[in-house]
């Protein structure tokens, strides 16, 4: 903080009005226009209210109070709040609310926090919180100079995730618009009369740090098999666990079991062996390009397929792979798939390119709402 700037603690500066609470269980709330709040913001609405004022609201339980988490925030109007909020009134002739709000924000609060199993702010602590205080006319300055740069930032950063969802979009729109509309000379058949299909082992080796892969569901990201993902097994474990099939070059892989839609090609230089509720597609190559299959696979309508043959269980989702090789699939001739393959790897290198563009900016508008706050908090701004 600033020297020069006093500190007092929360519960002089604000009232609580933490008593007025009142929680209603989900079932006995009556539907109605007033918003019901809860730690991090509204979780309802209802037909009667408790607040009708200007109030800073405090996660108490089932919040996050580290620095960058909105911990706090405002409410004004009729609204009820339930008991994991707390309620405070700021002493506005001393504090004003959004200097709260900021300071809460830059704040890492976990000291004041307690419970292992259920993290909670009680109020003593609370009200324990040392607060800076500047003069009320320095406060207006800084929270007049920061809710301006916030909502800048906000609509920046909208305009970035936008872009963001748009550029992830362009690749789903693609493959949809290819997989539907289709050409002329694309001929229906099924899988099993282009590929093989095999089951992996219906159990889990036990991992180690190196070694052949464990190809686990985990490993299958957006039509590639992430590394980073990925477990190993002993040379003897994995002798024994590819003697039903030994993944090659090329073959495609997937999951029959949690995360359907997923697949990908098994690269040069990868030994691995499948996971439980893995199972591997190997191509016919005369018919069928594998990179070609992996599109179809993860394309809008083939996903929209598999959801209809999906049986939804208690604790997972899965597909009959005995059913699969009669599954239907659409195919040109080999080197359109080719062609295509190659036209699908460059727009999905594009829309990635993009991607990350769009994910640093993010970052990047975050880092700059920190350093604004860090600013303002020690008198630099």
């Amino acid at each position: 903080m600033k020297k020069g700037w006093p500190t007092v603690p929360l519960g002089e500066l604000c009232d609580v009005l933490d008593n007025k609470r009142k929680p209603i269980t989900k079932r006995d709330r009556e539907t109605g226009e007033y918003p019901y709040y809860g730690a991090t913001g509204i979780k309802d609405y209802v037909s009667g209210y408790i607040f009708d004022e200007p109030l800073v609201l405090v996660g108490e339980d089932g919040a996050k109070w580290a620095s960058g988490d909105q911990t706090a925030f405002a409410v004004e109007g009729k609204c009820w709040v339930n008991n994991h909020a707390h309620v405070l009134r700021p002493h506005r002739t001393r504090l004003i609310d959004n200097w709260l709000i900021h300071f809460f924000f830059y704040s890492d609060l976990s000291e004041f926090v307690s419970g292992l199993t259920v993290p909670k702010l009680n109020q003593g602590n609370l009200r324990e919180i040392p607060i800076p205080l500047p003069p009320l006319a320095e406060q207006q300055r800084i929270v007049g100079l920061l809710d301006e740069a916030f909502d800048g930032l906000a609509t920046a950063k909208a305009n970035a995730e936008k872009n963001l969802q748009n550029s992830r979009a362009l690749f789903e729109s693609h493959l949809q618009s290819v997989f539907t509309q289709r050409g002329p000379g694309w001929v229906e058949t099924t899988i099993g009369e282009v590929a093989n299909v095999f089951d992996g082992p219906h159990a889990t080796p036990k991992t180690v740090d190196a070694g052949p892969v464990f190809l686990g569901i985990s490993a299958l990201q957006d039509g590639k098999i992430n590394l980073g993902e990925t477990r190993h097994v002993t040379p003897e474990d994995f002798r024994h666990w590819t003697r039903r099939v030994k993944p090659q070059v090329e073959d495609v892989v997937f999951s029959y079991e949690t995360r359907l839609g997923q697949a990908a090609i098994i690269p040069h230089g990868l030994e691995c062996c499948l996971g439980r509720r893995m199972a591997l597609v190997r191509p016919n190559r005369k018919r069928l390009d594998p990179r070609f299959f992996v599109y179809q696979y993860i394309s809008p309508p083939f996903r929209a397929f598999l959801d209809s043959k999906t049986v939804r269980g208690a604790t997972v989702d899965r597909i009959a792979l005995k059913e699969f090789p009669s599954f239907p699939i659409s195919l040109p001739k080999l080197d359109e798939q080719e062609q295509m393959a190659d036209q699908f790897e460059s727009l999905r290198e594009e829309t990635q390119r993009l991607a990350r563009l769009y994910e640093r900016k993010q970052a990047a508008l975050e880092a700059l709402k920190k350093s604004l706050l860090h600013q303002a908090f020690t008198g630099e701004l």
